[in-house]
């Protein structure tokens, strides 16, 4: 140890000096490599957090994005399809019905009167009414008696006016040149000098088809020859033999359905609508494949030069009208599909796959822009950050060890809390906060703010693609939209009859999903003829529902003309069949009842035993059973007769009563039904039904209902005398 004045070299106070001298520079160097080190993991552990943020939100996004667009156009489009189908399919019921009344009057005309008839008359304008107009040079004298004859169509087709906002006209023409034609529009019937137009029906393209099919058509959309409104005409021969005799028809405007589709372009959505032959005959579109042509001139586009368009078209023509994208010469679209089987037409709605996409492109450019944001706040900070450690390396070694603890402190252990909370965050976790550790008024704390900021804006558009997300909710209250449609077909106002105190009659419809297929309908034919129907269409959900609208039209169409039990599910079955491409069938069961004696007529087509009580309980009603209806056609429905007394009841259901199911395997079956309704067998229709509710709730407990369940009860009281 020497002593130069007051400095002591290699003394206590030396040492202690190197020591700090030496653990400052061992300090710095490791804090040093230790910095390097950890900025490095820093930097990996965000990009990597950045990444794995990135394709999740990607993925998420585009995955919701394209559900959202098929909800939306499978609900819009089917919604379109379905309401023109239904115009469609009323049209052909109106002609059908027509062309039945005409066949007669034709075979039996010694059994009809001749009526009067009369030409247009302009000071009738607006109100319906029969009018003949005759061919150039027809004479009319000569063919009196067969006008005649075909004016007793007159009341029919003005009844049928009457039932349908959109029908343009009800006709009957005769091949001697002859059209007596219902509407209320009789001034159209005269040029502008006040001239009767003369009308040449069997020139008309409905006439012409009609009778080379030699059955019911449907036309292409035409202009209507005397108002200019376009239209679509359904038409059916009539035969004496092998003599033709006349054409009846009917048509519609389709105004409303052209104005709904030349509105449907915009933010890259349209629909249109192909007919038969492939031809576009309602587009909003001025060019490309989807532009409309006139007739004579369109192409079909099942044979357009785009193979993916043609093939595409083809298997929606074809009934597959799954979404897909198809490339347009404006680009990709995706493309949603429904037939409107009435007509063989197919409506068709494309929506820009660019449009689509567009919010998903939006938040992934905006994510990566506050990233690019972060990441050059984050470098600018770190280069600040460096210029001042060199700066501070000289402020240590002059502060010796205390400062360096000090400082090593204050850099370090933040910069570590921060890498470990941000190796922490996951999918679920995405929000990194800021803590009082991080606030050390530098580099530190604002890398820590840059991070705090980056991740709150990623929850805020993690939250963004949850509000899109619930845009599926909507969907879903549309859904229920349609099971309250559904429920509205159904008689729901009880009691029922009740001027009518010879029966009570009560029924219930409860559906497994959102929409059922399970029908129950009862009305009166006439004063003393009382229908009841109960009916399962096979399969469940938005199919079924509307297989079983279908049906129940066409039962009650064919009972309310007269038809016996046998007779109306005989028709309905060859109807369905006809055209039932989705191999769809329907159990029946379908009772007329005579009020005044009590008669029961009745006929089962595949459907569950009723249960009746004719004594003191309810018993299991063995009866004849035919093929399910719509699954084969041909096939003759046997009826049945039953005598039911004052006090007597029919109890009918559906198989989801007898199949309810607890623990996946044990039934509740027909004898547990019968306990119900033998516990109080004189209840009223309504609590009988109740009776039975409650003991297949108590028997399923909190399963899950796996069938509609539909029941109806009758109950007869007799007539005022009995």
């Amino acid at each position: 140890m020497k002593k130069i004045k007051n400095l002591v070299i290699g003394g206590i106070e030396n040492k202690v000096v190197n020591l700090i001298l030496i653990t400052v520079i061992v300090l710095t160097v490791a804090f040093q490599v230790a910095y390097y080190f950890q900025n490095r993991m820093l930097e990996e552990v965000s990009a990597e957090t950045n990444a794995k943020q990135e394709e999740s939100l990607t993925t998420f996004t585009s995955g919701v994005m394209a559900d959202v667009v098929e909800q939306s156009m499978s609900k819009t489009t089917r919604l379109e399809a379905m309401m023109a189908d239904e115009l469609f399919h009323n049209l052909a019921v109106r002609v059908d019905m027509m062309g039945e009344y005409a066949q007669k009057i034709f075979n039996e005309p010694d059994t009809h009167q001749r009526l009067e008839y009369a030409g247009p008359d302009p000071a009738r304008n607006g109100e319906v009414v029969a009018q003949l107009i005759l061919a150039e040079g027809v004479d009319e004298a000569a063919i009196a008696d067969k006008i005649g004859l075909a004016a007793n169509m007159s009341d029919m087709m003005i009844s049928l006016f009457g039932a349908s906002a959109q029908t343009n006209s009800c006709f009957i023409a005769l091949p001697e040149g002859a059209f007596l034609v219902v509407d209320d529009r009789s001034a159209s019937k005269f040029s502008e000098s006040g001239n009767p137009v003369l009308y040449d029906c069997r020139t008309r393209p409905w006439y012409v088809q009609a009778v080379e099919k030699k059955s019911l058509i449907f036309t292409d959309v035409e202009v209507d020859a005397f108002t200019g409104d376009i239209g679509i005409v359904c038409a059916m021969p009539i035969y004496v033999g092998d003599e033709l005799v006349a054409v009846v028809g009917s048509d519609l405007f389709l105004t409303s359905m052209n104005e709904s589709i030349q509105a449907s372009e915009e933010n890259g959505t349209f629909r249109c609508v192909i007919n038969s032959s492939g031809h576009v005959v309602f587009s909003p579109r001025k060019e490309g494949a989807f532009k409309v042509v006139e007739s004579s001139n369109a192409s079909d586009l099942r044979m357009n030069a785009n193979a993916e368009l043609a093939s595409y078209i083809t298997d929606a023509m074809n009934g597959n009208t799954d979404m897909r994208v198809v490339n347009l010469v404006d680009g990709p679209y995706y493309m949603i599909a429904y037939p409107m089987e009435s007509v063989g037409w197919t409506m068709i709605e494309g929506c820009s796959q660019a449009m689509a996409d567009m919010p998903s492109q939006m938040l992934r450019e905006n994510y990566q822009k506050i990233q690019d944001e972060a990441a050059a706040t984050y470098l600018g900070k770190i280069r600040i950050y460096n210029r001042a450690m060199g700066a501070e390396m000289i402020f240590l070694t002059i502060l010796a060890l205390a400062a360096a603890i000090i400082l090593g402190k204050r850099i370090v252990r933040p910069l570590n809390l921060i890498t470990k909370k941000i190796a922490n965050l996951s999918e679920t976790n995405l929000e990194f906060t800021m803590e009082d550790a991080f606030k050390t008024d530098d580099e530190i704390e604002v890398l820590a703010e840059s991070f705090a900021k980056l991740s709150h804006r990623t929850v805020e558009y993690v939250a963004e693609v949850r509000r899109v997300t619930a845009e599926k909710e909507r969907i879903g209250t549309e859904l229920h939209m349609a099971n309250q449609i559904q429920e509205s077909m159904l008689p729901s106002i009880f009691p029922a009859f009740p001027e009518r105190s010879e029966f009570d009659i009560y029924a219930t419809m409860d559906p497994a999903r959102e929409v059922g297929g399970d029908f129950y309908d009862f009305f009166l034919i006439d004063k003393d003829h009382l229908c009841m129907v109960i009916a399962d269409v096979s399969g469940k959900g938005v199919p079924a529902a509307l297989f079983m609208m279908i049906s129940k039209i066409i039962i009650q169409s064919f009972a309310m003309q007269g038809n016996g039990a046998g007779d109306t599910l005989t028709k309905t079955n060859d109807a369905l069949c006809s055209n039932n491409r989705m191999e769809m069938f329907v159990t029946v069961w379908l009772g007329i009842l005579e009020i005044s004696t009590g008669k029961i007529t009745a006929a089962n087509a595949g459907h569950e035993y009723p249960a009746i009580k004719t004594g003191d309980k309810f018993e299991l009603l063995r009866d004849k059973h035919g093929l399910v209806i719509g699954g084969m056609s041909g096939i003759r429905y046997k009826e049945y007769e039953l005598q039911v007394k004052p006090g007597d009841k029919l109890f009918l259901y559906t198989d989801g009563v007898a199949e309810a199911t607890r623990n996946r395997n044990e039934l509740f079956g027909t004898n547990r039904m019968l306990e119900a309704l033998n516990r109080d067998p004189e209840a009223a229709p309504d609590r009988l039904l109740r009776s039975v509710r409650h003991a297949v709730d108590t028997f399923v407990g909190n399963d899950e209902q796996f069938d509609d369940l539909t029941m109806m009860c009758f109950e007869y009281k007799g007539t005022p005398e009995e």
